[in-house]
């Protein structure tokens, strides 16, 4: 056996644990949180704008957090954590799969 083989460039490609998606719920709760967290910010800001004496550039600054933290922490948390994968390429000559379009019983 070659202790030196881990230096071989044409080593086959072997996939790590790190390259799995996350699980559901693994990515519900993170959204989640976030969400939670984006709300608590919106509601400190609701509160700073009602209670704190300030000039008024800094209340419109509060009250505008108050008003576009909403929208953000729902598209945040609607917002799936990773990309679908792209569709495999079927063009290739050594393809292990049938084409979409001949999946039919008898084609």
């Amino acid at each position: 056996m070659n202790p030196w083989r881990w230096l071989r460039k044409d080593r086959a490609v072997v996939h790590q644990v790190t390259d799995a998606q996350p699980s559901l719920t693994d990515d519900v709760r993170k959204r989640e949180i976030s969400y939670l967290i984006k709300m608590g910010v919106r509601l400190v800001c609701l509160i700073l704008a009602v209670a704190v004496p300030a000039p008024w550039p800094v209340k419109a600054l509060f009250v505008a957090g108050a008003v576009l933290l909403p929208y953000l922490a729902v598209i945040g948390a609607n917002q799936r954590g990773h990309e679908p994968p792209p569709p495999p390429d079927l063009t290739s000559p050594d393809q292990n799969e049938i084409p979409r379009h001949r999946r039919e019983i008898g084609s």
